[in-house]
């Protein structure tokens, strides 16, 4: 497949770089053009391109861009995107940390209901509920027994086997998790999000979710964090994650 990615961070690097071993051929691009992401792309074995570059004529295209970059986005941007192209939104929604308080979203609009809105396009939401040390290092087999497992949710059954498809050549189960409208419940400081789950536990963790009681929780998940030290390990983060997110 021609994948697109916006966003070289460490969720999009990640996938660039693993998705490009999987056998795709990759796009990249950044906030700093073309140039800017020219020695990243060489080094993982892909196209460097600009934004529209990114979106042209490809079969899936990867938003991994903090939320005050989407509405930032130009409107026409998708206009050359196939129609059948899901487009995958991996972002996550951190306000008064990151990001500007957006209104809609603080009123209870699920974040990538809102990012399809900025951008005129359906979304499938996944990649954002994987910490970026176990997207790049924890992948495994199909059938491996301590395999993690990847949520998406999204209204276009199509788009969704397309996304569940990359989740597996990743090294990742796909749990489907619904709708667009609940993907809540894969969105920070919700009992799936970034804890390192399996398919099962991923599932019981979408279902554990409970409306509203995220952002209290994200609080915490941060208080959490400021605890770890300077430099914590993974599993501490893991185990973070676990007892800040789970539910009252």
């Amino acid at each position: 497949m021609k994948i697109g990615i916006i966003g070289t961070g460490n969720i999009g690097g990640a996938l660039a770089r693993k998705l490009g071993a999987a056998g795709h051929q990759i796009r990249v691009a950044n906030s700093r053009g073309v140039e800017g992401v020219r020695a990243f792309a060489e080094e993982v074995g892909a196209t460097p391109v600009d934004i529209r570059g990114a979106v042209k004529g490809v079969d899936a295209l990867i938003l991994s861009i903090p939320f005050p970059a989407v509405a930032g986005l130009p409107k026409d941007l998708f206009d050359d995107l196939p129609e059948a192209a899901p487009v995958i939104d991996t972002g996550n929604y951190y306000p008064g940390m990151r990001d500007a308080h957006i209104s809609e979203i603080d009123d209870g609009l699920a974040e990538s209901v809102w990012v399809s809105r900025q951008i005129g396009r359906p979304i499938v939401k996944a990649f954002n509920n994987i910490l970026a040390y176990s997207l790049a290092e924890l992948g495994r087999p199909a059938g491996a027994s301590d395999r993690l497992a990847i949520a998406m949710a999204g209204d276009d059954p199509k788009a969704k086997t397309i996304v569940a498809g990359l989740v597996n050549d990743v090294g990742f189960d796909p749990v489907d998790a619904g709708a667009l409208a609940d993907s809540w419940r894969q969105q920070p400081s919700t009992p799936a999000y970034c804890c390192d789950w399996n398919a099962e536990e991923t599932r019981a963790a979408l279902a554990l979710a409970q409306p509203g009681a995220a952002p209290a929780k994200r609080d915490a998940m941060m208080e959490a964090y400021s605890k770890l030290g300077a430099n914590p390990t993974h599993a501490d983060i893991v185990t973070s994650n676990r007892v800040a997110n789970a539910p009252n």
